[in-house]
């Protein structure tokens, strides 16, 4: 019976990119011998594909913002990956993480019975 609920719940079909190619290369290449182009089509597809169901980051913007915004934020966004992909830097408030303790099992007394979950900002994580 659990079986059939997971199997339910999961299924082997995503509509969303896997990470067996880098997105958003012109042409899915690069120019010899410089570096990937940032490609708003492959922004918009990754915003598409955020989990609204994911929690807020430090920064406070919400998996679903980005993603109902993802028509006006995909400029920018492309914009700001490029240049951090051409100058090797990340802004710093998407370096920031907030860490919260999920219980596991057992007694909420119990220190141990704790994992730390780290949630991060979304944009940072589409990046």
């Amino acid at each position: 019976m659990p079986n059939t609920l997971f199997a339910s719940v999961f299924s082997g079909k995503t509509a969303c990119p896997q990470d067996n190619r880098p997105p958003g290369l012109v042409d899915g290449v690069r120019e010899q011998n410089g570096p990937p182009v940032i490609q708003e089509v492959a922004v918009r597809e990754l915003l598409n594909c955020l989990d609204v169901h994911k929690s807020v980051g430090p920064d406070g913007i919400h998996p679903r913002l980005m993603r109902e915004l993802a028509d006006e934020l995909v400029k920018p966004l492309s914009i700001i990956y490029q240049q951090s992909w051409l100058t090797g830097e990340v802004p710093n408030d998407w370096k920031l993480t907030n860490m919260t303790p999920i219980h596991k099992e057992d007694q909420k007394e119990d220190p141990g019975n704790y994992r730390p979950v780290s949630l991060t900002s979304v944009p940072g994580k589409v990046l």
